[in-house]
């Protein structure tokens, strides 16, 4: 990942439907934020409800495990991530931009915990409450050697974008970019193999976005052309992603006031 401030300004809106088939998940799974590959099932969390603790389920919805740390603290997990020898938890949800205490939190393979990332803005100076505010961020991904978090800015409904090290360590962020997205992103992943960043996002009017970008890498500072696709799901709160291939994805929706959890399998 290139280390430079630049701006994706072209954003294109693709009416063409995407393909959902729906898959009701478990009542446990009801505000579902992060979602990841272990082995051929699928992993989750919840969010600022529940313990710090991790679902595996399959991709037929049948939760097969759940594994409580008694040692990490579940303030407010939004997202997670992988590479090929951990897993990456974002507890880096801020509401109300009131949070001195955002990590990540490591886990190998065998989801033993193995350090914890401190992150703070570099901008913020105030952590007054603000319910209008640019310092949350609900979507993180790996790529390359860096962890990428995309922050979701109820100021400008653009998406932020932080770089920082995968390892255990005090980091202060600086957006490297920052991508019109005219939405609040709140899941991201990326797939090297692809060389594809994938992410979800929704208005203030509810509607939910799924949003791709093509050679993310590859075209490094140069601008880079963001698809979005309105996702036909109503009510839905989406806040989970993971890429299967190129055309292929898993997103979740949790519950609270929108229905049951559900996973949906979108294809372009």
């Amino acid at each position: 990942m290139h280390l430079y401030i630049f701006l994706f300004s072209s954003l294109f809106f693709c009416h063409a439907q995407l393909s959902v088939v729906t898959i009701k998940l478990p009542s446990e799974l009801e505000e579902t934020s992060g979602l990841e590959f272990k082995g051929n099932h699928l992993l989750t969390h919840n969010d600022s409800g529940d313990k710090a603790r991790l679902y595996e389920f399959t991709t037929e919805g049948k939760l097969i495990k759940s594994t409580l740390f008694y040692d990490l603290k579940n303030k407010d997990w939004e997202d997670l991530a992988a590479d090929e020898h951990h897993y990456y938890i974002a507890d880096t949800g801020n509401n109300f931009a009131t949070r001195e205490n955002l990590r990540i939190y490591i886990l190998n393979k065998e989801l033993i915990p193995e350090g914890t990332i401190q992150i703070r803005y570099e901008a913020q100076k105030s952590f007054s409450k603000a319910s209008i505010n640019e310092y949350d961020a609900e979507a993180l991904t790996v790529v390359g050697e860096n962890l990428v978090l995309f922050s979701k800015n109820r100021k400008t409904r653009q998406s932020q974008i932080y770089t920082f090290p995968k390892t255990a360590g005090d980091y202060s962020l600086s957006p490297i970019a920052t991508i019109d997205t005219e939405a609040l992103i709140t899941a991201a992943d990326y797939s090297e193999k692809e060389d594809l960043l994938a992410l979800t996002g929704y208005d203030f009017d509810g509607k939910q976005y799924f949003y791709t970008l093509a050679k993310f890498r590859q075209n490094g500072i140069k601008n880079i052309d963001l698809m979005r696709y309105p996702i036909p799901v109503y009510p839905a709160q989406i806040e989970a992603l993971k890429i299967i291939n190129k055309n292929e994805f898993w997103i979740t929706s949790e519950s609270e006031s929108k229905g049951e959890p559900r996973l949906f399998h979108l294809k372009l």
